[in-house]
């Protein structure tokens, strides 16, 4: 049957989320959904020549996908390990309640699970919650300021402060709604949506209908502590942060009504070597042998770059595909050329690039967007408010794995300039989406073609936000970040020497830390603070902090110091001031981060001026 027809067939269908009649997907035009299956089947056609065979997603049972999911968590020595284990013990002490309750939930189900095939769990759910009421009694949840809250019956989450500042992320499109929604990251996303649990709608699940050309717009309230993007913080403490995101995920979308589905992971044969359907940390790690740093494979970025280049104002570019066997050719020259530095860019154009650049991420052996969370982002489409659609979306792109997150990213930054050049190039905000949606989306198993038909326009609204809101999206909450600092308290102070050696050791570091905590007291009593500049003229600085300074101030006091020191500023590499250690390991400050706040949240760290 052709696209058009199956299109039609399935215009009378009810769409993802019980959408109305007036949604704005049901006016999307004939010529995007056309874009849509045209690149499904050019899909289906490289798949048919290259004789390839998707994985059906194997069935799993529910002790396997509990088991799956807590140790995602971070929390797998909880059906593993001895009772009391640093890391999973550390990780607990920070939730909430609802959060705690939702681990409960998870581990009791994964316990009688087992008990139904009559075996016994490592340790039973009383071993690590051995409160009676996990709903009222468990952890007390952390307030902004990152300290643990007193425990009470019930946490009323604070009120957004009318006199904090707003940022408004970067919106390549030129969209915005009329009333811009506020977005506070003080507070868990569970926290502000438990007016569901209470049976009643809360104020932002309303069902809000816009046009293309009038997407929802988020103000973030900017935090007194700076606003952290994901490349700010250490690769140790973003890997904490995912597994909070996922809790946090997991009780959000339990409090919504939203059934938190996962794809059992099939762990497929995948090639080492090469380029094509590598995964994309085996691709890392070979790249990184030649580049060390690198974050995003070198590939991608080569064709990501050739497109900027030469096809941003290509008419129809992404859409009108190149020659299939011109681009089959240069796959295979790629394969065998690339890694040598002896493949010619110059015979690639621009919409063989795009094909090329479409094929790499469809031939990932474990899809982009992950195979465990694709039901996560297609469930986030029928959630009604816009609000919590996009808290959803947020904390999904914290939970990928670091070269998943950073690959989607670099994917993004180009899209956003895709359809900055719109007038050009006759690429909208929808073409777009329409055409990268089933690149991303990729369904699997023997009901693939009807959950594509089904998704195809949710998958497209999906790919939508993620370019319109990046930004935003690649912003950590504050709230996360306040658990990872009690996270990394907690497991320090649950660490112990295991031999006399250590003991001896740890005790004359005890000691040496003391006096010099000792003496930064004093200073610190008096709100000063030490800033050290090993690549400065100057290499160490003492500040006198006050409730306005921020960090740009301290960048600004250095230049001027470095400047008598004979390097000009133009010269030397830009420089940010960093907190390092203490409850956190590494965290670049927002040159507007009040500091006196950052030092309330961590008195222990050092404060270094270095490049990112």
């Amino acid at each position: 049957m052709h696209r058009k027809a199956q299109y039609q067939r399935i215009a009378g269908m009810s769409l993802p989320g019980g959408l109305s009649p007036s949604s704005p997907e049901r006016s999307v035009s004939r010529d995007s959904m056309e874009d849509y299956w045209s690149e499904v089947k050019n899909i289906q056609e490289d798949r048919q020549e290259r004789h390839e065979e998707l994985v059906e997603r194997a069935s799993s049972d529910e002790a396997e996908l509990e088991e799956a999911w807590l140790q995602e968590a971070g929390l797998s020595t909880l059906v593993t390990g001895p009772q009391g284990d640093g890391p999973a013990e550390a990780l607990l002490s920070t939730l909430t309640r609802s959060q705690a309750a939702m681990v409960k939930k998870r581990l009791d189900n994964y316990t009688q699970t087992l008990r139904k095939r009559n075996r016994q769990p490592m340790r039973h759910v009383r071993d690590v919650f051995s409160m009676p009421d996990a709903s009222s009694e468990l952890t007390p949840p952390i307030s902004p300021n990152g300290q643990i809250a007193p425990k009470l019956p019930q946490w009323n989450p604070p009120k957004v402060p009318p006199a904090c500042a707003i940022f408004t992320p970067s919106d390549s499109n030129g969209s915005s709604a009329s009333e811009p929604i506020a977005l506070s990251f003080d507070v868990p996303y569970s926290e502000g949506a438990r007016a569901h649990r209470k049976g009643r709608e809360c104020q932002d699940c309303r069902r809000i209908r816009r046009d293309d050309r009038d997407l929802s717009c988020f103000q973030m309230v900017k935090p007194r502590q700076g606003v952290t993007r994901v490349s700010d913080l250490s690769s140790e403490d973003i890997r904490k942060i995912g597994y909070i995101s996922l809790i946090e995920l997991t009780t959000f979308y339990d409090i919504l009504g939203i059934e938190m589905k996962r794809n059992r992971v099939v762990r497929s044969k995948a090639r080492d070597s090469g380029i094509f359907g590598v995964p994309l940390a085996t691709l890392l790690e070979n790249d990184q042998k030649r580049y060390p740093g690198s974050r995003v494979p070198l590939v991608f970025r080569k064709l990501l770059s050739k497109l900027e280049q030469t096809g941003l104002q290509t008419e129809g570019i992404l859409r009108v595909p190149g020659s299939a066997s011109r681009v089959k050719h240069l796959r295979q020259e790629l394969e065998l050329k690339f890694y040598e530095d002896r493949f010619d860019w110059e015979e690639v154009r621009q919409n063989d690039a795009a094909g090329l650049l479409k094929m790499f991420i469809r031939e990932l052996p474990y899809p982009l967007l992950t195979q465990q969370h694709l039901p996560a982002f297609t469930a986030a489409q029928s959630i009604s408010s816009p609000k919590h659609q996009i808290q959803a979306l947020h904390l999904l792109i914290m939970l990928l794995p670091e070269a998943n997150r950073d690959t989607l990213k670099a994917l993004l930054e180009f899209l956003r300039k895709v359809v900055a050049y719109e007038e050009k190039n006759r690429m909208s905000l929808w073409n777009v989406s329409m055409i990268v949606a089933p690149n991303l989306f990729t369904f699997r198993g023997k009901n693939a073609k009807h959950e594509e038909m089904q998704g195809a326009i949710t998958a497209a609204q999906l790919v939508r936000l993620l370019i319109t809101h990046q930004d935003l999206l690649w912003t950590v909450p504050c709230f996360l970040i306040a658990q990872v600092r009690k996270m990394n308290e907690a497991a320090l102070g649950k660490k112990t020497p295991t031999s006399e050696k250590s003991k001896l050791r740890l005790l004359r570091r005890w000691n040496m830390e003391k006096d010099r905590d000792r003496s930064e007291v004093t200073d610190l009593r008096d709100g000063v603070i030490r800033v050290h500049a090993p690549l400065h003229a100057k290499v160490s600085m003492a500040i006198q902090l006050n409730s306005e300074m921020k960090a740009r101030d301290i960048m600004a006091r250095f230049d001027v110091e470095n400047g008598r020191g004979g390097r000009s500023a133009s010269r030397r590499q830009r420089q940010f001031l960093f907190e390092v250690g203490g409850n956190i390991g590494e965290r670049c400050l927002d040159p507007d981060a009040l500091l006196l706040d950052v030092y309330r949240a961590n008195p222990h760290c050092e404060w270094v001026l270095k490049s990112r």
